[in-house]
């Protein structure tokens, strides 16, 4: 294969349907590539001693991908040879020890693929407008990420 036939590609996908890290990683591999990154974000039965029933995931659909899309383009910026980069969110209900967000990065060496999953991830955070909201066995809370510019901006 001819590198010029594997040009770098950005998988954004938001979806109320259960994420798959195989899928997800098997959209980045690249035979120019020895590494490819994951981070897996899932739901965790607990919070601040609370037991945790399950999460569910709002998002300003349309700005949500415009968000991840600069995201991608920062990540190029930064590190130059990432070839491909997926995002896969989960909208809507997620049960304990299921996957909210999966990301995955592909790189000939392993120092960027790691480093710019770990920017995806913690820019995503920061500045994509999707909300999440803990269920508890008796009540329920709309989590504020502690790094949303926004969020912090208003205090």
């Amino acid at each position: 294969m001819d590198e010029s036939e594997d040009v770098p590609k950005d998988f954004i996908k938001l979806k109320s349907e259960k994420l798959s890290v195989d899928e997800v990683s098997e959209l980045v591999v690249s035979p120019y590539c020895g590494a490819v990154s994951l981070f897996i974000g899932t739901t965790r039965n607990n919070f601040e001693g609370k037991k945790v029933i399950h999460l569910e995931y709002e998002a300003y659909t349309s700005m949500a991908e415009t968000e991840i899309k600069k995201i991608c383009r920062d990540v190029r910026q930064k590190w130059p040879s990432v070839k491909h980069i997926a995002v896969h969110h989960r909208l809507g209900v997620v049960p304990i020890t299921e996957a909210s967000v999966i990301i995955a990065v592909s790189s000939p060496h392993r120092a960027e693929s790691l480093e710019a999953v770990m920017y995806c991830i913690n820019t995503l955070k920061a500045s994509v407008p999707i909300w999440k909201k803990e269920i508890y066995e008796d009540k329920y809370s709309w989590k504020e990420n502690k790094e949303c510019f926004w969020a912090n901006s208003e205090k």
